[in-house]
């Protein structure tokens, strides 16, 4: 459902959410007057919060109390309402390049090492997943025509594993302007000039190739096979789950979100026994356009797919080798969470654990 509110409404919703998250406490109007220079009457602030509330972004837990955020409301503080804290951002790139030492540390403990600082300066329980491992590369490569201007690649790894893509080598315009001929004895010549340079690379190194490389005869196929290869790397590094460093339980199942034995219980299944189904969550695999572009995911509540974790905000980003994604960063903590703290705490450790494994 899409809200569109005033600046008013915004400025309200905004502290409401806010002093929320600091207090756990259902927010009314005076207390917006007391903590927040908002600069309207209390009247006025409950008029706002009754609209906030009938839109759905707020509501009362029960009747004379003050206003709690609902999942949507903190989907429009999280989109509209906020900027991930670059003061914290760099004080985890500071903590994990003078905590972690890569030459001397096993890669299970570095992860484990970088968990744990995840854990302590977001306040959530962390989440890092082990790195993909698959190491395939290119055995034999072909381009073969399949009918006017359809062309299809076929790719050889190393474990005899075979994978094709079919795509339209041109517009159909100029189709007809192509001896098929012609195309035969280009498609052999490329084939064998990509094998020779491409050859027992990893399928990692094909996907972040500089295609500009390839004689400009042949750039009609560039695109081409640049798209195609992408795409078939994505396909080939099909993730495979991996383990996950958890930290910060202890500490996150002390708020008053997590006060029932039961809800405790089955999220601590989730964590130690059915690492499976949150890993899934937590590695999405990018379409091949976002190669490069890592990002940051929140997933708020009733959004979590997973029934234990519906209660709870999921914030997750990935970390790569290169342009490709190896693993995954993330937080976990219940919907009343410092966002602008727990988005930066990701991204900045997804982006030093990229640097680190390029």
């Amino acid at each position: 459902m899409q809200v569109q509110l005033t600046n008013r409404q915004q400025h309200i919703l905004w502290a409401t959410v806010r002093h929320y998250i600091a207090t756990a406490e259902p927010v009314g109007s005076k207390a917006l007057i007391e903590e927040y220079d908002l600069g309207v009457s209390s009247a006025t602030i409950r008029n706002v919060m009754g609209v906030l509330e009938k839109s759905g972004l707020l509501y009362q837990p029960h009747t004379s109390a003050g206003r709690v955020p609902s999942d949507s409301g903190y989907r429009i503080y999280v989109d509209q309402l906020i900027t991930p804290s670059e003061a914290l951002a760099k004080q985890v790139e500071l903590a994990l390049q003078k905590r972690l030492h890569w030459e001397d540390w096993s890669l299970e403990a570095l992860l484990q090492g970088a968990a744990q600082i995840l854990a302590t300066l977001s306040g959530c329980i962390s989440l890092i997943t082990m790195p993909q491992t698959n190491t395939a590369t290119l055995r034999h490569l072909q381009l073969v025509q399949i009918e006017a201007g359809r062309i299809m690649l076929i790719v050889v790894t190393d474990g005899y594993e075979t994978h094709s893509r079919l795509m339209d080598l041109s517009p159909a315009r100029e189709q007809t302007q192509l001896d098929p001929e012609v195309i035969d004895r280009e498609l052999q010549i490329v084939s064998n000039f990509l094998n020779t340079h491409l050859r027992g690379k990893s399928l990692l190194e094909l996907a972040t190739l500089d295609w500009s490389e390839l004689d400009q005869e042949f750039q009609r196929y560039g695109e081409f096979l640049k798209n195609s290869v992408a795409e078939l790397t994505r396909r080939t590094l099909a993730p495979t789950a991996t383990q996950i460093m958890v930290r910060g339980v202890a500490e996150v199942l002390r708020q008053p979100e997590f006060s029932q034995l039961q809800q405790v219980q089955t999220i601590i299944h989730l964590l130690e026994e059915e690492q499976d189904q949150l890993w899934r969550l937590i590695f999405e695999e990018p379409e091949v356009e976002d190669l490069g572009k890592p990002r940051v995911t929140v997933r708020i509540g009733a959004e979590n797919p997973l029934e234990p974790i519906r209660t709870c905000t999921l914030i997750t980003s990935t970390y790569r080798r290169g342009a490709i994604p190896v693993g995954s960063v993330g937080v976990l903590g219940p919907t009343r969470l410092d966002y602008e703290n727990a988005i930066a705490v990701v991204a900045a450790a997804a982006e030093y654990l990229s640097e680190a494994f390029s």
